[in-house]
């Protein structure tokens, strides 16, 4: 079974410490890699840099940063990618990024393809590269063939892999490799997981990415919304369960969204390894 993690650049040495702790804690289940995230427009560059460094440094775990190309030139990306292989750094998760209000230009990169396209070109297949997908539509897609379109070029451009949004309902996971196999792509898609440990949180998540949270699902989160423990357990409940279905389906990787805390991502790899 590969599992990953996935934080976000810590900005405080406060926050740098505790995200330490949290690495540390979840490097019992042997992760295959660890994410960092990279900030609209690469508005986080040098923390996500920094992150990446110390879980090299540190962790005894790969590094892989996310690497978002909108608001960036060729040169900027050629600078940042030299870094991460002169220090033995070769995964990247190669995604469009969100246009960050009031930008004028947004570079030389338009779509998540051009980026994946560009670094197999200068570096020919040093990097594993991941991209997203969304098995439930990406939130500013036309439809779902236009996105699923969008999807295919990533791979066709040269991409390893995928990463998925995160998602509750697995028929829309296997629905979505369904429809790429019939487009004639066959890579590893990995399912992203988030725990559930906050409702307003969640909800404004899903909300901003486009993720459906079932209704019985949602109804059980209002209930509980000021009974953290009860969510807990409830969110744990609905989650494992999800695991369990994919892995009994035979999917044998899970990316974990940590949120930077490691109790309940690590609970949930642990009642699937």
């Amino acid at each position: 079974m590969k599992i990953s993690f996935e934080f976000f650049p810590p900005r405080t040495n406060q926050a740098k410490e505790k995200l330490n702790q949290v690495r540390q804690s979840l490097s019992v289940v042997s992760p295959e890699y660890f994410s960092t995230t990279f900030g609209a427009g690469g508005t986080t560059q040098d923390a996500t840099l920094g992150a990446v460094l110390d879980i090299q440094k540190n962790d005894n775990i790969p590094a892989a940063p996310h690497l978002s190309c909108i608001g960036s030139e060729k040169s900027n990306i050629v600078e940042l990618l030299d870094q991460y292989k002169s220090t033995n750094i070769n995964r990247i998760i190669a995604l469009r990024g969100d246009i960050p209000l009031g930008i004028g230009d947004i570079g030389d990169f338009h779509y998540a393809n051009e980026l994946v396209e560009f670094i197999r070109s200068e570096y020919n297949y040093y990097f594993h590269i991941e991209v997203a997908a969304y098995p439930e539509m990406h939130p500013q897609a036309k439809n779902i063939v236009s996105d699923l379109t969008h999807f295919v070029n990533k791979i066709k451009a040269g991409a390893n892999g995928a990463i998925t949004q995160y998602f509750y309902n697995a028929d829309a996971y296997f629905r979505f490799k369904d429809d790429v196999q019939k487009l004639g792509v066959d890579i590893p898609i990995t399912p992203g997981i988030m725990p559930i440990t906050n409702y307003t949180q969640l909800l404004n998540f899903s909300n901003m990415c486009g993720t459906q949270i079932p209704k019985w699902i949602l109804e059980r989160l209002k209930l509980y919304e000021n009974d953290l423990e009860s969510l807990g357990d409830f969110g744990f409940d609905v989650v494992a369960n999800l695991c369990q279905t994919l892995k009994s389906q035979g999917v044998n990787s899970f990316h974990f969204y940590s949120m930077n805390c490691a109790e309940p991502s690590l609970k949930l790899a642990k009642s699937i390894i």
